[in-house]
C-alpha cells in the first residue's frame, strides 16, 4: 500500500521558518519525482516545488523562489521542504505527492500519482 505521510507543520510567526517532511512507504522511492503543493482556504491547490528522483533537478513556483528549498534523502525515502521568511499568505495545508519519474519535472496536480494527507502551516502576522 503506497503511502505518503507529511509532518512538521504548525504555527509560526511571520519571518520564521519551518521544515516539512514527507515519508514514503510502499513504493520504490527512487522511481518517483516528488512534489509539494499547498491549498489555502477558499483557494485551489497550487504547485510549490518539485525534485527529480536523483535530486539533480528542482523546480519552484516563481513566487516562492529564494524562500523555499526542496530536498530529498533516498536512503530514508523522505522529501523535505525548508520554508524560510514565512509570510501570512503562506498559510495553507501543504501536501506532498509522488510522480512516476519522467524526463522533466511536472507541476500539474493530475500528473501526480500518490498524495499525502496534508499538514497545516499557519503563519501569524
Amino acid at each position: 500500500q503506497e503511502q505518503l505521510t507529511e509532518s512538521g507543520g504548525g504555527l509560526v510567526q511571520a519571518g520564521g521558518s519551518l521544515r516539512l517532511s514527507c515519508a514514503a512507504s510502499g513504493l520504490t522511492f527512487t522511481n518517483y519525482d516528488m512534489g509539494w503543493f499547498r491549498q489555502a482556504p477558499g483557494k485551489e491547490r497550487e504547485f510549490v516545488a518539485a525534485i527529480s528522483w536523483n535530486s539533480r533537478s528542482t523546480a519552484y513556483a516563481d513566487s516562492l523562489k529564494g524562500r523555499f528549498t526542496i530536498s530529498r534523502d533516498n536512503a530514508k525515502s523522505t522529501v523535505y521542504l525548508q520554508m524560510n521568511s514565512l509570510k501570512p499568505e503562506d498559510t495553507a495545508v501543504y501536501y506532498c505527492a509522488a510522480d512516476f519519474s519522467t524526463s522533466f519535472l511536472r507541476r500539474r496536480i493530475n500528473d501526480y500519482d500518490y498524495w499525502g494527507q496534508g499538514t497545516q502551516v499557519t503563519v501569524s502576522s
